[in-house]
Parts: structure tokens; sequence; C-alpha cells
């Protein structure tokens, strides 16, 4: 069983990270420690997380002891929105590398594919509460990216919350240097993304999969929403393999080859979430969990909808 997904630039990334979104400050720095304790290796991060400083602090921490060295681990963090135009890319890059204590990233993605009024604002909007847009070129932004790993600084570059379009636009790119080896999008039972997915991988673009349990710690949540953890027919599956509903949601994505972040600070669910390789869902069990799809999207960001680059608009 590969716990491994081979990237285009032949580098190997954990199929299964530790996510980071919405984990506080004052509870990550021990996430990620217990983390590194229950063997995992690949970090996702972002500096809109606004909690990087905490997960280097982790990262310091269990290298001083002794438990891992750099090269064992997997770091991933993401160029935000407000620093899309291609002066401000290694600036921006390089502030995380300051805050996680790290010297290079193993991959650097393009958070969203739109671009915002640059700033200290992390959302700048208008009158209407709509996302100020800055006029920039992807294109532009993937050059200032592949500048970054001629400089060292990260290993690989990627996207995220692209559509097909989008993708194919840099790949079709005159003089692109390097190809995106990642797209990290939002994947459940629910919002199962089979064309972007086959897509990708088709390109050798690897895939990794956001809320992966559907994100109920989302600050927008409803209680009519619909409930991945809760649901019978997840949860019938996951006592057929003496597991949790949580596992089979991981184990759903590993069986695609899709990479997988789940998100937690919870010492318990961490090492939980871990034990993923030691059972197979069946043919038939992945084809009712693929069928349950319902285009049920969690992350829709419906503030930047009328961004040219919103990528949610496109069939996938």
């Amino acid at each position: 069983m590969a716990t491994y997904v081979q990237l285009n630039t032949g580098a190997k990334m954990p199929i299964l990270g530790l996510g980071t979104w919405k984990s506080p400050p004052g509870q990550v720095t021990a996430a990620v420690m217990a983390a590194i304790d229950a063997g995992y290796r690949h970090f996702d991060g972002a500096y809109a997380y606004q909690n990087e400083k905490e997960v280097g602090d982790a990262i310091q921490q269990k290298i001083k002891e002794g438990v891992v060295k750099r090269e064992d681990l997997f770091v991933v963090s993401k160029l935000f929105s407000t620093f899309h135009e291609k002066h401000l890319v290694k600036g921006a890059c390089q502030k995380t590398l300051a805050d996680l204590k790290l010297d290079y990233l193993d991959l650097y993605l393009i958070h969203w594919p739109s671009g915002f009024k640059a700033g200290d604002v992390l959302f700048p909007t208008d009158e209407n509460g709509m996302i100020i847009p800055s006029n920039t070129d992807l294109l532009q932004t993937w050059e200032a990216m592949e500048e970054l790993v001629d400089a060292g600084l990260a290993k690989a570059i990627g996207i995220s919350n692209f559509n097909h379009e989008q993708i194919e636009r840099i790949l079709n790119k005159p003089g692109l240097k390097y190809k995106p080896a990642n797209n990290q999008i939002e994947c459940h039972p629910y919002l199962t993304q089979e064309k972007l997915i086959n897509y990708c991988q088709s390109k050798g673009i690897a895939v990794t999969a956001y809320s992966p349990f559907g994100s109920p710690d989302r600050p927008w949540a409803k209680p009519e929403d619909p409930s991945l953890l809760d649901d019978p027919k997840i949860k019938e599956i996951a006592a057929k393999h003496n597991k949790t509903a949580a596992q089979v949601l991981l184990r759903f994505h590993i069986q695609r080859n899709v990479i997988v972040i789940p998100k937690s600070v919870t010492p318990q669910r961490i090492v939980e979430n871990f034990k993923v390789f030691d059972f197979e869902l069946t043919k038939e069990e992945m084809a009712t969990l693929l069928s349950f799809n319902r285009n049920w999207r969690i992350c829709q960001f419906i503030q930047a909808k009328t961004h040219k680059e919103y990528p949610f608009h496109a069939e996938y």
C-alpha cells in the first residue's frame, strides 16, 4: 500500500497530511507535535490561516528533540490572493518561510485563482461586500512561482481551487518552465469531483482533497446542512470494517490515489485519522460512496463570485 503519491517532480508526497485551516494558534502547536509523534510527515498550511508561526514552532521543537529531520517532512503552504502581483510573490513566500522557520517549502500553491487588491486586508471588499479584484494575470503569477523553484525557496509549485480551464491555460502557456505539481481542491462523497480529478491525474498533476469530512467546524454551517460524519450509509460501511466514519472518508481518497489532509487539534482524533492503512474498501463500497455525489460545495467563496477568475462557474 503506497503511502505516497509521486509528483511530476519525482518527489514523494505523503498521501495523508495534517490540515491546519481553522486550527487556533493556541492549539495548533500541540496538534502538529502530536501529529509528528503519531507518524504524520506532511503538513498543510497557508499564509491565510494566520497560524504559520505556531506550526513552525512545533516543527522546530520536534527537530530539536531529534524525532524528525527537516528532510523527513513535507511542508505545504499557499500564496494568498493579495500577493498575485508578480513583484509580491517572492516576499509572500519568504514571509511564510520566516514564520515556519524553514529554508524551503516542499510545495507552494497559489491558494485561489482569483487575485485580490494588494494590501494588509486579507479579504478587501467593496460596499456590496464583494471582493475587490487585482488586475493581475494568472500566467504572470505562475512565472513568479517558477522563479521560487529556481531560487530554491520551493521544491515544487502548484495550485488550489483551479478549474480545468484555468489549469489548461497554465499548461498551454508559451515558455512554461514548470508544470503545476498539485491541485488542492475540496473533495468528499457529496462533492466527488470525478471529472476534475481525472483531468488532473491525466495531466500528471497530483490532487489533494481538502475538507474530507465536509468541514463540520466551518463558521457558516447551517443546522439543515448534510453531515458526512453522521450519514447512516457511511456509518454502515465503517461498522463493517470496524472503523469510524472519519476513517472511511479518508480511505475513500487514498484508494483514488488522492492525497488527503484532515484537520484536527484533538490528539486522539489525530491518531485515529492516521489509522487508515490497515483496511481496504471494496469496489462496491467505493462505488456507493461515489454515488452520494450531490455537487454540494462547502467552500463556495460567494464574495468572489463576480471575479473574472472565480473558479466555480465552470462545470469542472
